[in-house]
């Protein structure tokens, strides 16, 4: 017999948990059978099975039918298993109960074991089936703990993350208990539950955020073409929408900065630059240099390269501090950015010009010491 205690806990985990007490009578018949079998010695194929309704379990030793036996302990001949019943046929399985009173001296601490580890699995199986739908997603999540230089983050009460060095911005800081919003990158699973990596300093971080606040881009009337950042610094964002009516950038500033405000705020002050996306490469990489204003862009398509003329005082804003305006306009567009002074575009074309006239004004003595040699030439003919 066992304890109806035992069913009533299984009848208590299916109400709380809402797992079917099925599921741990499966595991448990399971592991049963295996402990039987090395607590017996024997290698014959064994199955428990439990009776709920009447607190008791069955062993049964099974043996497939063939018609030549090579491991008696598995496999019945068709004559032997015809001797039971006649019906028995060629794959048949022949089951026979055995003596069950030896397993009634299974530690109950088997049991137990069996039951919390299945529901270890399934807890994790739950957990990595609903944070899978996560990925690329906002999380809100609370900080649990700081190790070192890593932030763990519960997502729920089943899964934590960890944000590493490099997934956590500049301008953030971490307390624990605090609530924060993470990017979901990659979900797998793992030996001890579902492993999340999780970004706050990633692009998909900011399209999120946006995705939030303007819900012209979430609807999908605003496209986000293209975004870049670095984090803690500068994000780069090219927005379009089909309807030549609607203001894709106004949209994701909002009424007096009030949207954009608001995700500035999220990331700690970081610039963000919004600017319309265009299918003419010309503009559109004169558009990602803002906030400066470009005077002229000459590309060479062979080679994705561009040249970007701005007046000089200009420059350091087109270039930005360390070069990272035109580092992320060159990411946004996916051309090679040379930005150079308008003055530098004149000096070329004075040199240009000197170095023509110069060119001409050297073939005029050649031509007249040719002049000279002919009319020599014509005079010896004299």
């Amino acid at each position: 017999m066992i304890s109806k205690d035992f069913f009533m806990a299984l009848d208590e985990l299916e109400a709380t948990k809402g797992i079917k007490k099925e599921v741990f009578i499966d595991a448990l018949e399971t592991a049963l059978a295996i402990a039987y079998k090395k607590q017996m010695g024997t290698a014959k194929a064994v199955k428990v099975k439990l009776f709920p309704d009447k607190n008791s379990l069955k062993v049964f030793a099974y043996q497939t039918v063939v018609d030549e036996v090579e491991d008696k302990d598995t496999q019945i001949s068709l004559e032997d298993a015809r001797l039971i019943n006649k019906k028995y046929k060629v794959g048949d399985v022949v089951e026979e109960e055995i003596d069950s009173k030896n397993i009634q001296r299974i530690p109950a601490q088997t049991a137990r074991q069996v039951i919390l580890q299945k529901l270890r699995e399934l807890e994790s199986e739950i957990a990595f089936s609903e944070l899978s739908q996560k990925e690329d997603e906002l999380i809100t999540c609370q900080v649990r703990r700081i190790e070192g230089d890593n932030v763990y983050v519960e997502l729920n009460k089943q899964v934590e993350a960890v944000l590493l060095p490099q997934d956590q911005a500049p301008n953030d800081k971490y307390i624990p208990g605090k609530s924060i919003k993470v990017y979901v990158k990659k979900i797998k699973a793992g030996l001890r539950g579902p492993q999340v990596m999780v970004s706050r300093t990633c692009p998909g971080f900011v399209k999120r955020l946006f995705e939030i606040e303007v819900p012209e881009i979430a609807s999908g009337l605003i496209q986000i073409k293209a975004i870049v950042r670095e984090a803690g610094y500068r994000t780069k964002m090219a927005v379009y929408c089909e309807d030549k009516k609607i203001d894709a950038v106004g949209a994701c500033v909002g009424n007096r900065g009030m949207r954009v405000n608001a995700i500035v705020s999220e990331l700690g002050g970081e610039k963000i630059d919004i600017i319309p996306w265009d299918p003419d490469i010309l503009e559109f990489i004169a558009r990602a240099l803002s906030p400066a204003k470009v005077v002229m862009v000459q590309v060479n398509d062979e080679e994705r390269a561009a040249k970007v003329v701005v007046m000089d005082d200009m420059l350091s804003l087109a270039i930005g501090k360390d070069g990272q305006n035109a580092r992320l306009a060159a990411k946004l567009t996916g051309w090679k950015i040379d930005v150079k002074p308008y003055s530098s575009l004149m000096q070329n074309e004075e040199e240009e010009h000197t170095a023509s006239e110069e060119e001409k004004t050297s073939t005029a003595p050649e031509q007249e010491e040719f002049n000279d040699v002919f009319e020599e030439d014509l005079g010896d003919l004299e």
